[in-house]
C-alpha cells in the first residue's frame, strides 16, 4: 500500500510562488503515474496535473498551464508541483494522487490518496 503526505501549502499574494510536495512511501516502486487535483468549496475537485513517474511525461488542466510545472525525483520518492503566478481562483485544498498502472491510469483510477494541503492566494 502506498502512503502519500502533501505539504508545501500556505497564504501568498496573486502573482506569488508556491512549491508543493507528494512525498510517498510503502510500495512505491509500483507506481505509475501520479496526479494533482484541486478542489474549493464553490468547486467540484478538478484534476490540474499528472506525471507519470518514469517517464516524466506530464498533462496540465488548461487552467493550470503555462503557470504550474511537474517535476519528479525517483530517489526521494516525491513529485513536486510548482505553481508561479498564482491567482485568486487558485484558492483551494491540493490533493497528490497515484495509480500503480496504465490501465488504471487510462481509467482514471487513482488507488492512493493525500491528506490535502491549502493553498490561499491573496488579491
Amino acid at each position: 500500500q502506498v502512503r502519500l503526505v502533501e505539504s508545501g501549502g500556505g497564504l501568498v499574494q496573486a502573482g506569488g510562488s508556491l512549491r508543493l510536495s507528494c512525498s510517498s512511501s510503502g510500495r512505491t516502486f509500483s507506481l505509475y503515474a501520479v496526479a494533482w487535483f484541486r478542489q474549493s468549496p464553490e468547486n467540484e475537485r478538478q484534476l490540474i496535473a499528472t506525471i507519470a513517474t518514469s517517464s516524466g511525461a506530464t498533462d496540465y488542466a488548461a487552467a493550470v498551464k503555462g503557470r504550474f510545472t511537474l517535476s519528479v525525483d525517483n530517489a526521494k520518492n516525491t513529485v513536486y508541483l510548482q505553481m508561479n503566478s498564482l491567482k485568486p481562483e487558485d484558492t483551494a485544498v491540493y490533493y497528490c494522487a497515484a495509480t500503480n498502472s496504465l490501465g488504471d491510469f487510462l481509467a482514471a483510477k487513482w488507488r492512493s490518496w493525500g491528506q490535502g494541503t491549502q493553498v490561499t492566494v491573496s488579491s
